[in-house]
């Protein structure tokens, strides 16, 4: 009689976890997987279609991703119930979609309305398609091809070009003589330690890009999802490209992002009985934060090397606030991006030559374009996705009575991206379009779908 022999144990290949990486796995098909990286690829990096193959055929890629998120959606035959459904959402883009009746611009509205739902399908597919595995999956991989991406571009203008690139396809002819900043693809600053603008073609948006990519990459090191030699490199990447694109909105937002960290593992470490100095103590912060914000205005952005106005913030913030002064209640009608070709838009905001098509502020946009009754509802939308969130990110994971199972890092993910987009909200209106408004849907599909 033989004795067995003790087969030696599995060992996990550079720190992955074989369950967590089977999850991501049968979170999605291969071909949703893919058309997932592919629309978030297209709604983050949009800039980088519209400079290499313009605007029109900008807009047919992004009909054909919508389409192809909207039929699948259809073709999964997903339950329809409402009191999983975020009514919020809801109630803001048929508030949209209402505006154009009144809209002192309704063919610009129309326009930005269906964007606006081409984006929010795109949205819902990830939503309902994915789920949490899947998602940080389909993040980690498109960030990492602009990330990627973007430093190569950036290099290969240094090393090669050693010049400032212009758009392959600029939206209007470049007229000759010294060109304002913003006019450039790249200024070839890679060597000179930035602002770098990578295939983004805005240095604002790499940096959220970053940040994002931060939060993905931090979570895949965390929860083993991919091998960790892997996760750890395009965590270093991540935060060099943040750190060349040198953008003091966006490092505001990442302190904001990790101050919303901490008080999360605070809450997880102390339970669901012992959080009340948690919210004291958050409250008492953002009080505080709101005084010294008001009380100190005019010399914090010193402290990130912007002038007194925030680049020309002031003078949009208060353009934006006389005209929704004129239509306080249901303002101008929904637009998304400006539409510079229509009033009031043609030259609302144009500062050494630029004209910006957003009011640099999510609550102002809104407010301009949907009126006080358009910003309750955001802020509602806002806050009751955050809050979902959060209770997702600090309540241990629950399939039985008992309350003992171990936290995942992946529940983080959902409140530090939106914390991110919030952060960000105060001095850009991108939580409003492509990305931005695909992951706010996202969340508050996906957040209150999984509610019981």
């Amino acid at each position: 009689m033989t004795t067995p022999r003790l087969q030696p144990p599995v060992r996990r290949r550079s720190g992955v976890d074989p369950a967590r990486v089977d999850a991501v796995r049968a979170a999605t098909g291969t071909g949703e997987a893919v058309l997932a990286a592919v629309v978030l690829f297209t709604l983050f990096a949009g800039d980088f279609w519209r400079n290499l193959i313009s605007w029109p055929g900008y807009f047919v890629l992004a009909g054909v991703l919508g389409i192809a998120c909207i039929v699948l959606v259809v073709r999964s035959r997903p339950r329809f119930r409402w009191r999983t459904t975020p009514k919020t959402l809801v109630l803001f883009l048929a508030l949209a979609v209402a505006s154009i009746a009144w809209s002192a611009y309704p063919g610009a509205s129309a326009l930005g309305v269906l964007g606006s739902l081409l984006t929010a399908a795109g949205g819902v597919f990830l939503a309902l398609r994915l789920g949490w595995p899947g998602l940080l999956s389909a993040l980690g991989n498109a960030f990492r091809w602009i990330i990627g991406l973007s430093l190569i571009f950036e290099l290969v203008v240094a090393l090669f070009v050693r010049h400032p690139v212009l758009p392959l396809t600029p939206v209007k002819p470049v007229p000759s003589g010294t060109l304002p900043q913003a006019f450039y693809w790249s200024r070839d600053l890679l060597f000179h330690g930035g602002p770098i603008q990578g295939i983004s073609g805005n240095s604002n948006l790499l940096a959220m890009i970053a940040l994002l990519s931060i939060i993905v990459f931090g979570i895949q090191v965390a929860d083993r999802t991919v091998r960790r030699g892997s996760a750890v490199t395009w965590l270093v990447l991540a935060v060099l490209t943040l750190a060349l694109t040198r953008s003091a909105t966006v490092i505001a937002a990442a302190l904001v992002t990790a101050v919303v960290l901490a008080f999360a593992l605070w809450a997880r470490r102390a339970g669901p009985e012992r959080r009340t100095p948690v919210y004291v103590v958050g409250i008492a912060l953002v009080a505080a934060t709101i005084v010294l914000v008001s009380v100190f205005s005019s010399r914090i952005p010193a402290l990130f090397g912007k002038s007194e106005d925030l680049t020309g913030r002031f003078d949009i913030w208060e353009a934006v606030t006389r005209l929704a002064q004129q239509r306080p209640v249901f303002g101008w009608g929904w637009v998304s991006y400006w539409a510079p070709w229509v009033k009031p838009f043609d030259g609302l905001a144009t500062r050494n030559g630029v004209e910006y098509l957003q009011a640099h502020n999510a609550w102002l946009d809104v407010w301009l374009q949907l009126g006080i009754v358009g910003l309750v509802v955001f802020i509602l939308l806002v806050l009751t996705t955050f809050g979902r969130t959060w209770f997702l990110a600090v309540d241990r994971p629950r399939f039985t009575i008992a309350d003992d199972q171990p936290y995942r890092a992946t529940t983080l993910l959902p409140l530090l991206l939106i914390a991110a987009l919030i952060a960000q909200s105060f001095a850009e209106s991108r939580i409003l379009i492509e990305g931005g408004w695909a992951l706010l849907v996202t969340l508050a599909v996906a957040t209150k779908a999984k509610q019981r």
